[in-house]
């Protein structure tokens, strides 16, 4: 469940506020170093969903505005940077694609127990669910996968030097050093046997490719439940959870999508999951080729064979949805949800090791 929203006014006392977010300190921050956004009462609530950064919508006065900050106890080194995405949204304001405004960054973890950011808050919703996207019709739906492809492929096509982010990432060598990053968060993040994981893990690290593709801006966790969109008329008006993002192959972004899309979208095995039950053929929306065709046809970027893509797509999913069973088990987890992440992980990497294996 999520937490009620409270009233922090000042000046005076403050009321409990939600879990994650000390409202009394974040108040007393922006009077000292924003005070046009310390403006009459200040009230929060978590925006339920997320399972990864934890999101609240705070009311300052006659103003919406959303702040992000990482997950309660077990934090995965590097996996949940504030400064991160408050700086490729920061740099990509200027593009065509869609991000919300960035309003202020706070690196000092004093201040409500973790560093945090606040962002605009934009038009649109969050298509995860069956509830949401079966009513659509397949004509709409149709239309936001298409919308959110060519999204993905106005990300891939900015150029990084022009936005000021040349230095955002080390693009050689990047999809090797992928598999030894996510090795090493799974490492972290062990609490239990999960067969298969570390031939999974082998494999990738075998045969990572070269490349061709590396040096564009890469999201990192980039599918339909991370966009805010509207279906009457389709449009995308945001890209959120940039945390992940860097600059490598772009291919990444595509193969972990199709992780989303037909893995988890798509299997009969997953189906009802609590990460894509929302998403994919199952749901009525068009097949994961469909989808890359439709980034070919606006990218300049040679999709090539995905299947070593997928297939890392599979282990960082599994290792992600793995660090949130294990914050689950520890009772540091905010909403609903979380005792099924755990369930996503043997499909994936069952999915992952057919990936990897074709030739």
């Amino acid at each position: 469940m999520s937490d009620p929203a409270v009233d922090a006014s000042r000046p005076g006392a403050v009321s409990t506020s939600p879990a994650g977010l000390a409202l009394d300190r974040l108040a007393d921050y922006l009077a000292a170093h924003r005070p046009e956004l310390a403006v009459g009462p200040l009230r929060a609530h978590l925006i339920a969903g997320g399972k990864s950064n934890l999101t609240y919508l705070l009311r300052l006065g006659d103003r919406e505005v959303v702040l992000r900050r990482p997950p309660l106890g077990h934090v995965l080194a590097t996996a949940h940077d504030m400064a991160r995405e408050f700086r490729v949204i920061s740099a990509l304001a200027p593009t065509e694609v869609p991000v919300p405004g960035a309003l202020l960054l706070c690196a000092d973890p004093e201040v409500i127990g973790a560093p945090f950011y606040l962002m605009e808050r934009m038009p649109g919703e969050v298509f995860r669910t069956r509830a949401q996207t079966d009513p659509l019709g397949d004509e709409r739906r149709r239309a936001l996968a298409m919308a959110m492809m060519d999204t993905l492929a106005a990300l891939h096509s900015v150029e990084p030097s022009t936005v000021g982010l040349a230095d955002f990432g080390r693009p050689e060598g990047y999809l090797a050093r992928q598999v030894r990053r996510w090795a090493g968060q799974l490492d972290r993040s062990r609490s239990r046997a999960l067969p298969g994981i570390d031939e999974l893990r082998d494999l990738l690290a075998a045969t990572a490719p070269e490349g061709a593709n590396a040096g564009r801006i890469v999201h990192g966790d980039y599918r339909l439940d991370n966009l805010l969109a509207s279906a009457d008329p389709v449009a995308v008006h945001a890209v959120l959870d940039w945390e992940m993002a860097t600059l490598g192959d772009p291919l990444a972004d595509l193969g972990l999508l199709l992780t989303y899309w037909d893995v988890l979208g798509g299997s009969d095995t997953a189906a009802g999951n609590p990460v894509a039950d929302g998403l994919g053929p199952r749901a009525g929306f068009p097949t994961g080729g469909e989808l890359i065709d439709r980034y070919a046809g606006r990218s300049d970027v040679d999709v090539g064979p995905l299947h070593w893509h997928v297939a890392l797509g599979c282990f960082k999913l599994a290792v992600i949805c793995e660090g949130i069973h294990y914050r689950h088990t520890l009772g540091q987890t905010l909403g609903e949800g979380f005792d099924r992440i755990g369930e996503m992980v043997a499909p994936l990497v069952t999915h992952g090791l057919t990936a990897a294996r074709e030739r």
